[in-house]
Order: structure tokens, then sequence, then C-alpha cells
């Protein structure tokens, strides 16, 4: 054991007791929590567990299964919170343990399970794991860490690059090695070639579900193994812009060598059985030039990650083939893997602006919301999403993120999605009484929570009808999904589940009027729906700008 309870756990069958059935992760909706930005409850500008807990009811009303907190843990917040430095203690700019217990105690008793962010690959500079490894190069711990010698001319090792931007390889004067780094500099990787790595982070895995947490997002979950051989990449041969800006050369390399390695298989095998041991769920980050091949990989046999999720739909491109083909291709590649589709996180530009444009209307926040439950899979909406936030213009002297520093101004960082919450009209939106992290937008303040609580035509009102109206259309959370064809901007598909009558979903992309002729065999008896605009005639479905329309199948 390498960890220290610091207070007594929760037994872990207060935990197992909460399954629905085995998988009852295929019909849940996961509600992402960014807590910096969520509420603040004690005036230092950053949002906080006790924050979290109070909006509780919030998230239980919106219909939502799965709250996933991002990182909370102590840390120097280079990366704010995705730099741990120490795995087992909430950083104090959050709470205590105490507040988390507070925290997972009150979400049970509404029904609302817990997963929390696990950041395996790397940890903070000031981990004393790291602290203790780059003394010397004969400690205990010295291997724990991805270090190598430099080449006979001083340079890195090879040519492997940060996803930041840079080498990811820095020089270290105490053990004259380089250290690997995919992220910041200050995020040295762990080399989970060794065993006590792996136990050493299922031992902390195990602190957190003792303590009641029924699930874990994982963390960039291809980045734990690199090739011990350290070769060089190759050149891509299709740049990759999905998981990586354009103007950023990480996506000029074929990373085949520095993650998505063989030997990650079998360790989440062994987390698959830890999760086992109580009942909960893991959900895997999958940024990859092939993310379809890797989630097949760590979905495969159901004795790895529950699911998956790419950043295939938090691209820039919002047409109805790309939704398509991501979704279709997930089908066969995938085989009996399971998807987590997100159009929105903490690393994306807020949908409603990626995809919506400019000047985005309401109509067309509600059909992307629509159109992403009704896909084959476990929706993941982000904070705001549910309010159609989109995103916030943060000033270059404002900016935080130090990913946005480097690539600024062509890429301005991640800071415009993370902008605190608007609970209401009052200063800072009713998120802190004091100075905000970032600054809340002004238009976020005119849209905030309780301005749309009273607009029963809202789009949080929208959002608690269209989760709710989905709950009860089992072909929309368990059914089959077959495509039609159809004509730009329109997506159609069909929802089939054995027992039931299928449901066909057509979908509006643009923002002109468009028409679907309905197959013959298709049929045309209209679902009533949450309020979605569109009509069918003699078999031709017709539908306003972001339009959306629903009905059974002959």
């Amino acid at each position: 054991m390498y960890i220290v309870y610091k207070s007594t756990p929760i037994p872990k069958e207060a935990n197992v007791s909460k399954a629905l059935s085995p998988a009852w992760w295929r019909e849940a909706i996961i509600y992402q929590v960014y807590p910096r930005s969520y509420l603040d409850t004690n005036g230092d500008g950053v949002g906080d567990l006790p924050g979290i807990t109070d909006r509780l009811e919030y998230i239980a009303k919106l219909g939502v299964d799965i709250v996933w907190i991002s990182p909370f843990f102590k840390s120097p917040m280079r990366d704010f919170g995705y730099d741990v430095s120490d795995y087992c203690d909430v950083d104090p700019l959050f709470g205590t343990l105490d507040d988390f217990d507070r925290l997972i105690a009150k979400a049970h008793s509404l029904g609302l399970k817990i997963m929390i962010d696990q950041v395996m690959s790397h940890t903070a500079e000031e981990h004393p794991w790291f602290v203790e490894s780059r003394k010397s190069r004969d400690n205990p711990k010295s291997d724990w860490y991805v270090w190598a010698d430099p080449l006979p001319d001083g340079n890195p090792p090879n040519n492997w690059l940060s996803v930041f931007g840079g080498s990811s390889w820095q020089w270290d004067s105490r053990r004259k090695q380089y250290y690997l780094h995919n992220f910041l500099v200050s995020q040295p990787d762990l080399n989970f070639h060794h065993p006590e790595v792996q136990q050493a982070h299922l031992d902390c895995l195990r602190f957190w579900l003792a303590r009641g947490v029924d699930g874990v997002r994982l963390d960039a979950c291809n980045f734990h193994f690199h090739d011990r051989s350290l070769k060089s990449n190759p050149p891509a041969l299709v740049r990759d812009t999905a998981t990586v800006s354009d103007v950023n050369p990480y996506g000029m390399q074929a990373h085949i060598h520095d993650k998505s390695q063989p030997e990650n298989v079998a360790f989440l095998e062994r987390l698959r059985a830890l999760l086992d041991e109580y009942g909960a769920v893991a959900i895997g980050e999958v940024g990859a030039d092939d993310s379809l091949a890797v989630m097949a990989e760590y979905t495969a046999g159901g004795n790895k990650l529950h699911m998956a999720y790419s950043f295939n739909l938090l691209t820039a491109v919002c047409t109805a083939k790309h939704i398509r083909t991501q979704v279709e291709d997930f089908k066969a590649r995938v085989k009996d893997g399971w998807a987590s589709w997100s159009v929105g996180n903490h690393d994306a530009q807020r949908v409603m602006t990626r995809w919506g444009g400019a000047h985005p209307t309401p109509a067309f926040g509600k059909l992307v919301l629509a159109m992403q439950l009704s896909l084959k899979g476990t929706p993941c909406l982000y904070q705001g999403d549910e309010l159609a936030f989109t995103e916030a213009d943060v000033p270059y002297e404002l900016i935080q993120d130090p990913y946005g520093k480097t690539f600024w101004p062509e890429f301005k960082g991640r800071d415009g999605c993370r902008t605190p919450i608007a609970w209401t009209q009052a200063a800072n939106g009713g998120f802190t009484s004091g100075q905000p992290w970032l600054p809340v937008a002004p238009e976020h303040i005119a849209a905030a929570a309780s301005v749309q609580e009273a607009d029963a035509d809202s789009m949080l009102s929208f959002a608690r009808r269209m989760i709710a109206w989905r709950r009860g259309m089992p072909q929309l959370t368990r059914g089959e999904i077959v495509f039609f064809d159809a004509p730009e901007p329109v997506l159609a598909l069909r929802r089939d589940l054995e027992g039931e009558r299928s449901v066909i979903a057509v979908f509006n992309l643009g923002a002109q009027p468009a028409s679907f002729a309905l197959p013959e065999a298709a049929g045309a008896e209209k679902l009533d729906n949450p309020g979605l605009a569109g009509e069918v005639v003699d078999g031709q479905v017709s539908l306003p700008p972001h339009g959306a329309w629903y009905g059974y199948a002959r």
C-alpha cells in the first residue's frame, strides 16, 4: 500500500446496493461539473465542493443520473487540478474530505451517482513520488517516472512532442537526465511499466471507492504507457486536427510510440476488477490518431472500460454526414463496446458557438440536445449546455489557461468554456461574492438559470422535459440505431428495440427550412415530443430551421 486513509471510509457494501442493473450505465445520462466554476460558497472566487452540494437538487431536477466531477484533489493548480500532488485528499481550495463525504451522501439521497476524475498518467512535480524520484538514480522511486539519458549531443532521446507545445522531454539537473511530460513541463509522466506504480494508483482509487464513489472518468487513459525503446514517432500521414488545434505541431506526428501501447489493456483489466468489487463504472477519454481502434480495444470483452469517448464530436464540423459517420464507424469498429457521446466538455469550445456560429438561436441549443440524446450511447452533458451558454470571450490579460497562452491568438485556450456558471442576475451571476477566477460572461448573466427557471420555453425547461421524455422511450436508451440517407443538413435515424415500435427521428441541423421524405415503410405517426417544431404531410417531414420530428415507424 502506498496511501494512508485520512478518515474512516464508507463500507463498500453501501455502494454496491445502488446498482440498478448490471448495465444501468447504458441508460444513464452523465452531467459534468467543473468545480472551479460551478458555485463558490466562501467568497474566494473559486467554486468548491459545498457549492456543488448546494446545487445537487438543480442537477437532480435535470433528470440526469451521474455527476462527473472534474479533479478536486490537492494540486498546485498549474493545470487547474489535472496536476495532482495528492490523490487521496481534497485541495483546500475546494474544501475537505468531510465536504466530499457530505456531497456524496446528499447525491445518493437524491438518487444521483458520483463519478470522479482520475488523472493517472502524470502527477504534479510537487507530488511526493516525483520529489523522491528526481533526487537520484537509485532511490526507491527512481524509476517510478519516465527518465532517459540525453543523446550524445545533449538533445532529448527522441522527437516526442507535448500536447501543450514543444518537446515532451524536460532536462533535470539533479539526475542529469530528461523526464517525460506529455502535457505541461510541471506534469511528469509516471512509468506504468513499473508494477508498484500500477498498484499505487489502484490503492488510491480504492480509497475513493470505499468512500462511496460510483464511478471514475479516466483522463487521457491511453497515455499510461510508453514504448520502452523510446523510438521516435514518424510524421502523421494525415494531420490530426481533432484532438489538437491546427496551429499545434503535435498533430503533425503519428503518435504510435508515446501512447496507446498494448500494455495498457492488462492494466485496464486490473482496474475493472477493482471497480467490479464496488459495482462502480469507468469511462475513458481517448485522444488518439485512430481513436476508434483504441476505444474498441479498451471496451471489448466486458472486462475493461464500461464505455469510452473521444473528441470526434468535439470538433468544429457540424454536418449530418460527420455525425452519422462517427456513430456508424463506432458501431462497425467497436462492436460490443459502448460509446459515450459528448458534444461539449471543459477542453472544447462551447457547442453553441462551435457548431452554432456567432449568433446561435435557442432553437439550435434544443436541437443539439435532442440529437445527442437520440444517438446510441450514454450522453455526457457539460455544465451550462443545459442553459445554452455560448463560448465566453476572455481577453488575453485575463486568460488563465497555460495552453491558451502558448498558442495565442489563433488558439485562445480553454477558458472560454470554463467561465463560472451564472445562477442569477446578481453581481457575478450569483457565482461568488468575491472576485471570480474567470469573468462571468454578461451574456450568461442575461440568460442565468434563475431567468430560465421562470420561462417555460427556455433551454433549461426544454432540457428537463427532453430528458424526462427520453427516459420513457426505451428505444432511445437501449435500441439499435440505423441511419437513413438524407440530404444535408438533415440527419435522419431510426432506433429499434425488440418488443417496441421503432422510433424515427429527423433533425434539421441548418438555419433554413428543410424537408425529408420518409421511406415508404417508415410510416408517419407523429410522436408527441417536448417542444420541437416539425410536421409531416403525406410522408414528407417539414422542418423549420433547427427543427426536429419524432415518429413511430409502421
